[in-house]
């Protein structure tokens, strides 16, 4: 594959930020403030959007976004961090210690030295080489700043990239759709009638949680449920035929890999992902009808508010004359890409995946937005050689994705002239604090708190995918793909190591 071609910036954008210190950073010891650990975990989501100030703000003078720094304070001021919520005590688990990397945030273009192509692979060969990352791996490593390929090994070859596929799904619905896109679910009422429809609008994160994670930013049924009673009361009506309408999507609902902790079947209508816990995220028990659990805990939550239901509610299509009485949205989309690569939500993945299809007019089913997302990414010149787009999520073995496609993919969210794709990189999980990176590199690993990456894991597939800042304050994006391994743990070890070496290197 040809190298990249390099960013293009507006280099007095750059200049107006913090000159760094001369030299590599320090590797500092001890502990952090939640602030300085926000600020140094997210160092690629500041140095990237640098160029795009005016776009994406509110911004401080350090190019640091205000609410993300507002809201490591209040975190801070809570008592510390909390990742994962794995604690048995009352405080929060104590976070691991990371170098400071506040020296390299806001360096001009090319300030840091460019590691060479000859010193990485000093480095990455004999990593690469480790027998735990079976036979087939590639590799490949870009330089931020030029754009250029630093080091690459099969980089065209296409693999199986399991959830590493997400970054793509991310790419392809901020492209279609923008940051600011919102998914509407509606409650509708037929004209001269009592019948209500639930028509669903694509958004997996609807809750009718009263409490708990993401119930403050997440769409809730309960606001829409009093919300709708309060229309049909002003038009006199206390009893309804409740039905609900899913025919935004089609094709198969059920994901080719069968019933599943990790997904539930892909309904346009849901509410909490179909699971039948508390959890947010990971594997739970999944409902066999999410659609249908859905309107009757709708059904409930109207009968709450004085609106009872002649039967129990069916599958329908609403009518086109049809007066909406209730809606509400999803956060926006920025903040479902966020979510969906900090915990590899497998959910959202196939939900934005099918919102792309939609944008593109594709029927929103797995053959349809495996087209968009293709179709897309190809708008954006992106490597697609050798790719396929079976699924959103990376669940189905049947995706193909190159290294080399990856890190074009990252580097095109970090490139500043895009700051509608800068989710991305901003939802990555950090090295050793967020998501499914949180348990996987030792507190004294040099890549903690400097990589963040998407993790990607099948049996026999490990991948690994994402940005880093070296020693000289350098940020390089990378992708890691292995294919056949047979030591989970081992694989992961090795990639992770991979990640760190980068992270602990000048390479000149």
């Amino acid at each position: 594959m040809p190298e990249l071609k390099p960013w293009r910036r507006p280099r007095q954008l750059w200049e107006q930020l913090p000159k760094p210190s001369a030299g590599k950073l320090p590797r500092m010891s001890g502990k952090l403030t939640t602030w300085q650990l926000t600020a140094g975990a997210a160092a690629i989501g500041l140095v990237i959007s640098a160029g795009a100030v005016a776009a994406a703000g509110p911004w401080d003078s350090s190019g640091q976004r205000t609410a993300e720094r507002d809201r490591a304070a209040a975190q801070e001021a809570a008592g510390g961090a909390d990742h994962g919520r794995r604690t048995s005590g009352q405080g929060p688990e104590a976070a691991p210690s990371a170098p400071s990397v506040l020296a390299g945030l806001g360096a001009p273009a090319g300030t840091a030295p460019r590691p060479t192509d000859r010193a990485l692979a000093d480095v990455l060969d004999p990593l690469l080489a480790d027998p735990a990352l079976g036979p087939q791996r590639s590799a490949v490593v870009l330089d931020a700043t030029s754009g250029e390929r630093v080091y690459g090994k099969a980089a065209g070859d296409g693999l199986t990239p399991a959830s590493t596929i997400k970054i793509a799904t991310a790419v392809a619905a901020l492209s279609a759709l923008g940051p600011d896109h919102r998914i509407a679910t509606r409650a509708v009422v037929e004209p001269d009638s009592e019948d209500v429809v639930l028509v669903g609008g694509g958004d997996p994160t609807l809750t009718a949680r009263k409490d708990g994670r993401y119930t403050d930013t997440a769409a809730g049924r309960r606001a829409r449920a009093a919300d709708t009673a309060r229309a049909l009361k002003a038009r006199d009506i206390d009893k309804v035929t409740l039905s609900y309408d899913t025919s935004l999507y089609s094709g198969p609902p059920q994901h080719p890999i069968g019933p599943n902790e990790n997904i539930t079947q892909v309904s346009a209508l849901m509410i909490d992902e179909g699971r039948l816990d508390d959890s947010t995220s990971g594997p739970a028990p999944r409902a066999g009808d999410p659609a249908g659990d859905a309107v009757r805990k709708f059904a409930d939550l109207l009968k709450d508010h004085g609106i009872t239901t002649a039967a129990d509610p069916g599958p329908t299509k609403a009518s086109p004359r049809a007066r909406t009485l209730a809606q509400v949205e999803s956060p926006p989309l920025s903040a479902l890409v966020e979510r969906m690569l900090t915990h590899s939500d497998n959910d959202i993945a196939e939900a934005l995946a099918r919102q792309t299809a939609l944008a593109a007019k594709e029927p929103a089913s797995f053959d349809g937005a495996g087209r968009a997302v293709a179709a897309r990414l190809g708008k954006l010149k992106l490597p697609l050689s050798g790719t396929r787009f079976a699924d959103g999520s990376g669940l189905d073995r049947a995706d193909r994705v190159s290294a080399g496609l990856l890190a074009a993919l990252l580097e095109r969210a970090a490139d500043p002239s895009h700051p509608e794709l800068r989710s991305v990189v901003t939802g990555l999980p950090v090295a050793g604090f967020t998501g499914t990176l949180v348990d996987r590199y030792p507190k004294d690993s040099p890549g903690t708190g400097l990589v963040r990456a998407k993790t990607g894991t099948l049996t026999g597939v490990n991948t690994l995918a994402g940005t880093v800042v070296d020693a000289d304050g350098r940020l390089l994006l990378f992708a890691f793909m292995t294919t056949g391994t047979t030591d989970a743990q081992g694989a992961q070890k090795a990639l992770d190591q991979m990640a760190s070496t980068v992270a602990n290197c000048g390479c000149r």
